[in-house]
């Protein structure tokens, strides 16, 4: 990759000219992080109320679809926003993904079984991907890489916000108006979204023609990730992993990603071009992601669930229960970011997080309904520390590695595969969860107390906590060690992203945004990720160019201009002399 563009760390980091009119960088600022705190807190908002919502309709057994749906539609959104950001620009798409999600939002609002919800997600999940891809991807159009640390360590706030907000909120609905305000509260905070998109969100503009789509590129993604996400999801629970419908899914998959991989090495606009996988700081901070991903939404989607049932507090309680992690991802995100930005070093923050968040995946393992409620927040406090010094910062090393016309499309492309993990993190845990507490249920419960109990697909916190004593303890137990052993399962993956990320080759972050002519670099068909480099952009180097060469051969024309004085001195008294 040519590295021309670069400026070195040392100094001062210089603000990018031009950019955005004085005084919009905080409102547009501010409705970037209210685009994100939509994608965010519906993210978690389920995780309190998840186990009402599933038992007033029905579907226990359908409770993992609650979460994964709106992450899986999410997924295969962002390269798609990502590709069509760079060609067209982000504020028409971003005005639409608002639009979308307030939309789903509805839908689940007015949901009357589980099928009717699960769609709502989808959708939901459809325009979350843009506000998702669009709101980080329209930071790194107007704020250079180096000062750009602060800004992705409070969008990076936003998450820890949500983490928490999400699942306090989705409690105090479910014990108050109902958990279908879960869903309504999206529309105030869309409005507002939306309205700051509109009058605020001024992002330089593309001057392209009409986009061309990869049709071929959208579709097997589209296909080679829900055939990864059903394996994950049924495999082991609905089907035997040998069953010919999981073979069948493993197969499918495999096929779409190679033929996903063919399409886009001969498509002229593709989603995730080929070539970003030439840089190796790419694709170790794409890995590395993709495992915190599923480390991350593992615990994320199921802990208040597990609080309510072992410890027996209430919605609300669970979501209380959260904050010690909130707070230390939200101190530490915001702090990294500002190191970074004052320092200009990067690479060991993510490391030093995935070696915490693997610390914190053995201490969830350890959980028991017999340990006291601290033990739990402490664990989940080093949790957030862990992904408040790894999440942003990832990102920020995949931003600084591509030239500004192909942020969007890296963004994205980095931002799928974390997805993909948090996909398979919500999948995964929650399959291997329901498949491992149905056989403990019926292990464990005594013929006669299961009339008591009722349906296990019916369970809520509530109807729980009025069990008999025995009974109440039997299925305590049994939540507890169908969910936490998994956690001990998914730690090395922490210890394997540490690993990777030792490897990454710290470059210095760019003091400057330079804008090519082109909006895309891929528009030729090369599949490059060079871009040509604008006309004022390539005059201002030339220019510093001239002039740190004039400065270099300044000593020498003094002593040329001096030599030359002093032979006209001696000539004129020569003349002087013979006159």
């Amino acid at each position: 990759m040519n590295d021309t563009t670069r400026e070195p760390r040392e100094g001062p980091a210089a603000p990018s000219s031009g950019t955005v009119p004085a005084g919009t960088l905080v409102p547009l600022f501010i409705g970037l992080m209210l685009a994100m705190l939509l994608f965010s807190l519906n993210q978690t908002v389920f995780s309190t109320a998840l186990p009402t919502v599933v038992g007033e309709l029905n579907g226990v057994s359908q409770m993992v679809w609650v979460i994964t749906a709106f992450i899986l539609a999410a997924t295969i959104a962002m390269p798609i926003y990502g590709k069509l950001g760079d060609q067209i620009g982000r504020r028409p798409l971003l005005i639409f993904a608002i639009i979308v999600f307030m939309a789903g939002s509805v839908v689940g609002a007015l949901a009357g079984n589980m099928t009717v919800l699960i769609v709502a997600r989808v959708i939901q999940g459809l325009g979350g991907g843009g506000l998702m891809i669009l709101s980080q991807a329209s930071i790194a159009d107007v704020v250079p890489a180096r000062e750009r640390g602060r800004y992705m360590g409070i969008m990076g706030g936003v998450f820890a916000l949500s983490s928490v907000a999400g699942p306090l909120l989705g409690g105090w609905f479910t014990e108050g108006p109902g958990w279908r305000w879960a869903f309504w509260i999206s529309i105030p905070l869309g409005l507002l979204a939306l309205f700051a998109a509109i009058f605020y969100l001024k992002l330089p503009r593309k001057n392209v023609g009409r986009p061309t789509l990869d049709w071929g590129g959208m579709v097997m993604i589209s296909v080679a990730t829900t055939a990864l996400v059903l394996v994950t999801t049924w495999g082991g629970g609905d089907y035997a992993w040998t069953d010919p419908v999981i073979l069948g899914l493993i197969a499918l998959f495999l096929i779409a990603a190679v033929v996903f991989v063919l399409v886009e090495r001969r498509s002229a606009e593709p989603i995730i071009p080929m070539s970003l996988f030439r840089e190796k700081n790419f694709n170790l901070a794409t890995i590395a992601g993709l495992f915190i991903g599923v480390s991350m939404f593992g615990a994320l989607g199921y802990m208040p669930t597990y609080l309510q049932m072992a410890f027996g507090v209430d919605a609300t309680g669970s979501g209380l229960l959260m904050i010690p992690m909130m707070g230390m991802m939200l101190l530490t995100s915001i702090t990294t970011g500002q190191l970074v930005s004052k320092r200009g070093n990067y690479k060991w923050y993510p490391v030093a997080g995935s070696i915490i968040i693997a610390i914190a995946m053995v201490m969830l393992s350890t959980l028991d309904p017999e340990h006291p409620v601290w033990f739990a927040c402490l664990d989940m406090a080093v949790l957030g520390v862990g992904l408040g010094l790894s999440m942003q910062i990832l990102v920020l090393m995949v931003q600084n590695t591509f030239h500004i016309s192909m942020v969007g499309t890296a963004t994205a492309s980095n931002n799928y595969f974390r997805q993909i993990g948090a996909t398979l993190g919500s999948s995964l845990v929650g399959s291997l969860f329901t498949s491992r507490l149905a056989p403990l249920f019926t292990e464990r419960m005594p013929a006669a107390a299961a009339g008591q109990m009722g349906s296990s697909e019916s369970l809520t916190p509530a109807s729980v906590g009025q069990l008999p004593p025995a009974i109440h303890d039997t299925v305590v137990t049994a939540y507890s060690d169908a969910l936490t052993p998994i956690y001990l399962w998914i730690a090395p993956l922490g210890v394997i992203a540490a690993v990777l990320l030792t490897f990454i080759t710290e470059k210095p972050l760019a003091t400057r945004i330079e804008r090519g002519i082109d909006s895309d670099p891929l528009a030729t068909g090369s599949n490059s990720i060079v871009s040509p480099r604008a006309p004022e952009v390539v005059q201002a180097s030339a220019e510093d160019d001239a002039r740190a060469e004039a400065e270099r051969d300044r000593p020498g024309q003094e002593a040329a201009e001096h030599q030359t004085d002093e032979h006209q001195t001696e000539d004129r008294e020569a003349v002087s002399r013979r006159s």
